[in-house]
């Protein structure tokens, strides 16, 4: 056995394996793309509103698919879903390499890119959470989860980065033809897991069912609010990372990537032991640890002299959103109802993602007025407000002798 196949292979099933494979494969390819399609796009231009429109591009699907996606997912067959999205981003991933070789590459292409591999994103992702209770039992579920956060940050963003940048740095169009490689991969792999039907309920009466569910629930809405809050505020900060890395700290493209995979030890550290920490400390601890350390860790990046404190502060970013994570989904698939699943967690990550195309258009513009440095500034205060204003619904249903009403 090797040793990161080790990682998930504690009590959690074949199929789960196979998941975890495949995310890893997917995932390695995509933190390539990520690092390599904002490396070209500041070849393009310096302008962060323009730098800031191609990340906007990636999450808008979120906006605008986010429903119909978790309605798929409750009406047909998950994994099915799953490996038909990654078919169509292989395909465009493929497209754009020979686009970049060819030098057909432009602001508009990167946008256009960004946007089509983000929506099959949605669909993927929506489908890959609803999925795993399918494949593993629910006392398991805090353990599956993390092993996904430490394999997802692992490939992601500790090796893709640096991968993508390396790649990018011999020929442009290689790190999207990794990704197109790594789509078509984890494609094969999702395509062996089990299958399982679904109602073919109306798709409009799906949608509005999930949504008011989750619209019923206190807690599971709050959460969803306050995620809403944190990553518009963290694309806000990220969106123009690149080009504090790149033009503040003057790292060249070979320190950026190395800049992200430092900044992705916290994550693999947090996606390794959150778990035991989650059950150790418990839910509202965990969760306000989370949010508190995040405010702290946002004004450090922005007032960090150099490349070391910097990657620092990522690194603490890192651990910390892992645990939130960890906690949160560990939340959502143990009381939503199986059968609402994909639909709820839909309606979740609308509320908790639909302003991150928001939040980047956001961050180009402070950027743009106020500096590279200003929009973590920015950010970690709004955080900050943030988490006094949902602390007391938290407390309210997490904390030792809480009623549990949480409607």
């Amino acid at each position: 056995m090797t040793r990161t196949d080790a990682l998930a292979r504690p009590g959690l099933p074949k199929a789960f394996r196979r998941l975890w494979w495949a995310t890893g494969i997917d995932n390695l390819g995509t933190g390539a793309f990520t690092a390599a399609v904002l490396l070209l796009t500041v070849t393009v231009t310096h302008d962060p509103r323009l730098v800031s429109l191609v990340a906007t591009a990636a999450y808008l699907p979120w906006l605008l698919l986010a429903l119909p996606a978790g309605a798929l997912a409750d009406r047909h067959d998950r994994a099915t879903l799953m490996w038909r999205a990654q078919a169509v981003q292989a395909a465009l991933a493929g497209t754009t390499a020979v686009l970049a070789a060819c030098g057909g590459i432009s602001v508009p292409v990167l946008a256009v890119t960004a946007f089509g591999l983000g929506a099959g994103d949605v669909v993927f992702g929506t489908a890959a959470q609803a999925i795993l209770p399918d494949l593993v039992a629910k006392p398991l579920l805090p353990l599956a989860n993390g092993r996904q956060q430490a394999i997802t940050t692992i490939t992601g963003q500790f090796a893709g980065p640096p991968v993508g940048s390396l790649l990018f740095g011999v020929a442009a169009a290689l790190p999207f033809g990794l990704d197109a490689v790594s789509f078509a991969l984890s494609a094969v792999l999702v395509a062996t897991l089990p299958r399982r039907a679904r109602s073919a309920a109306p798709a409009r009466a799906a949608v509005r069912e999930g949504l008011a569910w989750l619209m019923r629930h206190r807690l599971l809405r709050t959460l969803a609010i306050l995620l809403g809050v944190n990553t518009f505020c963290g694309q806000l900060a990220y969106a123009t990372l690149v080009l504090l890395a790149t033009q503040v700290v003057h790292l060249d493209a070979r320190g950026y990537g190395l800049l992200l995979a430092g900044a992705a030890l916290g994550s693999v550290l947090g996606g390794l032991v959150n778990a035991r920490i989650l059950a150790r400390i418990g839910t509202l601890p965990a969760l306000l640890t989370a949010l508190t350390a995040n405010v702290g860790a946002f004004a450090g990046i922005g007032l960090s002299p150099g490349a070391v404190l910097l990657g620092v502060f990522l690194a603490v970013n890192g651990f910390v959103t892992t645990l939130w994570n960890v906690a949160t989904v560990g939340l959502r698939q143990q009381l939503v109802p199986p059968a609402l699943l994909g639909r709820v967690s839909s309606a979740y990550r609308l509320l908790g993602w639909g302003l991150i195309p928001v939040g980047t258009l956001t961050g180009g513009l402070v950027a743009h007025g106020l500096g590279l440095r200003a929009p973590y500034l920015v950010a970690g205060a709004v955080r900050g407000i943030a988490l006094v204003a949902a602390l007391p619904v938290l407390v309210r249903a997490l904390a030792p002798g809480a009623t549990g009403d949480h409607t």
